[in-house]
């Protein structure tokens, strides 16, 4: 039944029953119950009753780019949108209208009012930084499967407090680094996990330059609400005055929105692939020791993992990549050879035999595609399956960027328990695992 015709509850009834809410959402699940494993063919036909009704939190450039490979779903139906910028969530609604040929899809300026519909199944949250990790538990607490952009959590105990949720919510989360679902990173993974590059010795994952900004921009008369909600924007992060730069992008890199000193950018992508290849997606790193160019991990089986340092515009390389690979390159190096590739999609290895145990045509499907990674995640919805970015993946690939980053910002080697996910004889960095949150829901 749509919500529409029913009462709404305030914001302030959602915040003390989201567990009632979430048991209702749970009972409601209809594409759930009716769709478990559907074919191909049965998902391009869906009756519009069999549909997940998928809502947006947050919808800028990047949420566009995920939005419009997820509108191709014949079986998932965007129907509500949900942004603190009036712009943007005009412009949110055109790009869906326009799709569906008609006007149906309902604009939100605060997100909690999409989370109390229970006509909505799943929802895309494609905020800034500071958000991910709040509106997703919100989110799951609230009935609805998660597909989350990355960095998941701007913090370790962010990104432990979403995998925990996930779990006691039973929901459905896919974290958004997709290229675990894109061919030439899972073919050179597989060839990692072959043994035909011998025993694993070193991982390369590329990362931006770190950057550690504490800086305010000066202070501008605060809009409307209806126009751009600073409130709900800062959201959890530390209260500052408002600047237009800042919901126009300028807050990358500032600590208070980034995420561990803009390293989880690339590495959210790139440490987790090497997680992957490396069989650790249980663990973690357990030493991080920052260097002048890199920052060097060691994993408790002695594999190396070498964050290595990209200056910012991209331009020249460590020796490290080859520069037509593209962005996020990864290189895996075992004692009988290596692979590496990017986000253009080619594969290079260290000789003929390796590159002929690749596939004769490699599909040349760019890193940032979401489309697999998307269809994955709206196929587990009905499954109740597990996802390949899901929050046990997610937690710990996450969690080893944290304490990465938090080595090269207190310059000195770090150690950490993989189990307790602590850092051992280093008080300071253990406060670091988390941040006061700011109470932004009054």
């Amino acid at each position: 039944m749509n919500l529409d015709q029913q009462p709404q509850p305030s914001r302030r009834q959602f915040l003390a029953g989201s567990s009632q809410v979430a048991a209702a959402a749970v009972a409601a699940s209809l594409p759930v119950a009716r769709s478990f494993a559907q074919s191909e063919r049965s998902r391009e036909t869906a009756s519009p009753n069999d549909r997940i009704q998928l809502g947006v939190i947050g919808i800028g450039p990047r949420c566009t780019y995920d939005l419009k490979a997820m509108l191709e779903f014949a079986d998932v139906r965007c129907v509500a949108i949900a942004d603190v910028q009036a712009k943007r969530r005009d412009a949110g609604k055109t790009l869906v209208d326009q799709h569906y040929g008609d006007r149906d899809c309902s604009l939100h300026r605060d997100f909690r009012d999409l989370l109390a519909r229970r006509d909505i199944d799943a929802v895309l949250v494609a905020t800034g930084d500071r958000w991910h990790a709040a509106a997703s538990i919100l989110a799951a607490e609230a009935g609805k499967d998660v597909y989350s952009e990355k960095p998941c959590g701007i913090t370790i105990a962010d990104c432990q407090r979403l995998a925990d949720t996930m779990h006691r919510q039973q929901r459905v989360f896919q974290a958004g680094t997709q290229r675990r679902s894109v061919p030439n990173f899972r073919q050179a993974v597989e060839l990692a996990h072959s043994g035909k590059l011998g025993q694993l010795q070193t991982l390369h994952a590329s990362i931006y330059l770190p950057v550690l900004d504490n800086s305010w921009l000066p202070g501008e008369p605060t809009p409307d609400r209806e126009v751009v909600d600073w409130n709900l924007w800062l959201g959890p992060a530390a209260w500052r005055p408002f600047n237009q730069l800042y919901v126009d992008g300028r807050w990358r890199g500032q600590w208070d929105f980034d995420s561990g000193a803009k390293l989880l950018d690339w590495g959210a992508h790139t440490v987790d692939l090497c997680q992957w290849a490396n069989r650790s997606d249980d663990t973690m790193p357990i030493e991080y020791e920052p260097h002048e160019q890199e920052i060097v991990c060691r994993y408790a089986n002695g594999v190396k993992l070498v964050l290595d340092f990209l200056p910012q515009p991209f331009g020249d390389r460590s020796p490290h990549y080859i520069t037509r690979l593209g962005t996020c390159p990864v290189r895996f190096v075992g004692d009988e050879g290596w692979v590496e590739t990017g986000d253009e999609g080619e594969i290079v290895t260290s000789s003929p035999a390796l590159q002929s145990e690749l596939p004769e045509a490699t599909k040349r499907v760019r890193g940032l595609d979401v489309g697999a990674h998307s269809r994955d995640f709206f196929d587990c919805i009905r499954s109740r399956g597990t996802t390949a970015a899901n929050p046990d993946v997610m937690r710990r690939s996450h969690i080893a960027c944290h304490a990465a980053a938090l080595a090269w910002v207190l310059g000195r080697k770090l150690r950490i328990d993989p189990v307790k996910e602590e850092f051992i004889d280093d008080a300071e960095a253990n406060l670091l695992r988390s941040r006061p949150a700011r109470d932004w829901a009054a």
